[in-house]
């Protein structure tokens, strides 16, 4: 019975960072601070991997990603996840009218707040409206840095 406490508490301090708060620090520094004082494992998401990847421009950009793959576990959306995803993005269609490439920005929002929760993460982000309207669908633990 132990061991279950043990791994219950060290899942429940895992965090994830949003693609939102590497992006703040990359280009304005801001969350550097917060970021070395933020209480918890840090575990990085495929999804916001992926996302950085693919802005990356710069030698410091693609070292930064380096080392964030290095130095954090990774963790990859299941297909539970990938399923979950879909139907949230219809109810968001159905319910806000949405437009095709609205969902589509969406879609890595919700993988990525749909991840954290498999793994009860702690989510940080700095794009509240997005996950506050994913919140609205799917129970999540995130918090909101400006």
């Amino acid at each position: 019975m132990r061991a279950d406490f043990v791994s219950k508490a060290l899942v429940s301090s895992l965090v994830i960072f949003d693609t939102s708060i590497f992006i703040d620090q990359l280009r304005s520094g801001r969350h550097g601070e917060r970021i070395r004082a933020v209480a918890g494992l840090v575990r990085t998401s495929a999804v916001v991997i992926s996302e950085l990847w693919r802005g990356a421009s710069s030698p410091a950009e693609r070292k930064f990603l380096r080392a964030l793959e290095r130095n954090h576990p990774v963790l990859v959306p299941t297909m539970k996840n990938w399923l979950d995803s879909g139907q949230i993005l219809s109810k968001i269609r159905t319910d806000k009218g949405f437009l095709p490439e609205k969902l589509r920005d969406l879609h890595f929002d919700v993988l990525i707040a749909l991840t954290a929760r498999s793994y009860e993460a702690r989510l940080i982000t700095s794009n509240r409206a997005d996950f506050e309207l994913i919140a609205g669908y799917a129970l999540l633990k995130f918090e909101i840095w400006s």
